[in-house]
């Protein structure tokens, strides 16, 4: 007679238990999805440009004249979002966790979200305070005019910047890399600091700008610490990039 608890496999021993990836390992993956973002976009940006290219015979100059235009970029950048989302995705389930929970996807309330509108006002009143305070009010424009490309192209700059951006963004700093920062040495008030001055780093702005977006980054911080919701910050991301592309242009 065969020995049956011998004959059973050692299922329970060789589960991997779920864990959180650690501080270098969340700042691994969170280096490859934004470069994997931004070689995605780029390749997507030739491949339909590449397009227009043979059909109406550009040359060099007039693809590099249209590379260079924000509503391809930003048709770029819609494309190429799904494809960091993904790293984030593989990058969790081999952690053994659910994407929702350890990205913290829960929905706010409605009363999370007035108090976030709140608070919101109130750093839109400190950053008027600082920009009279430094430029009297009036801070340097570079672009006169933003390079729209028509309707078409202003909504996918609107879908870019007010949308896709905030996504992948907000999934990838305040969802992923908030997770496995704050448990951690940082614990959370440290990773809000620390991941509010990377994300500020690397927009290629101004210094004023860059202190706006740290400033930014506290809140968003904080909407996702203290309701434990990465699409509160989300939406608070996109609601300022909204009312930023309102007062961008004039658009042509």
């Amino acid at each position: 007679m065969s020995d049956l608890p011998n004959a059973l496999p050692p299922a329970a021993g060789s589960t991997r238990p779920p864990r959180t990836w650690d501080f270098m390992e969340t700042l691994f993956v969170v280096l490859v999805a934004y470069g994997v973002h931004i070689v995605a976009g780029q390749l997507i940006l030739t491949v339909i440009l590449s397009i227009p290219s043979a059909m109406k015979g550009l040359s060099s100059d007039q693809i590099d004249v249209l590379w260079n235009q924000p509503n391809w970029q930003s048709a770029g950048k819609i494309a190429s979002a799904p494809v960091a989302v993904a790293v984030l995705w593989i990058a969790i389930r081999e952690a053994g966790r659910e994407f929702s929970e350890y990205l913290a996807l829960n929905w706010p309330r409605p009363r999370e979200i007035m108090v976030a509108l709140g608070v919101s006002v109130v750093m839109f009143l400190l950053k008027t305070l600082i920009a009279y305070a430094v430029v009297g009010g009036q801070e340097p424009s570079t672009n006169a005019y933003v390079v729209g490309g028509g309707a078409g192209g202003l909504l996918l700059m609107l879908v870019a910047g007010c949308i896709a951006a905030p996504v992948v963004e907000e999934l990838v700093v305040r969802g992923f890399m908030f997770r496995g920062w704050s448990k951690t040495f940082l614990g959370p008030i440290g990773t809000i600091v620390l991941t509010s001055i990377l994300w500020s780093v690397v927009h290629p702005y101004d210094w004023l700008s860059r202190l706006y977006i740290f400033l930014d980054g506290l809140a968003l911080g904080y909407f996702r610490w203290r309701w434990n919701s990465t699409w509160l910050a989300v939406i608070m991301h996109s609601t300022y990039n909204i009312a930023f592309f309102f007062l961008m242009g004039p658009y042509i």
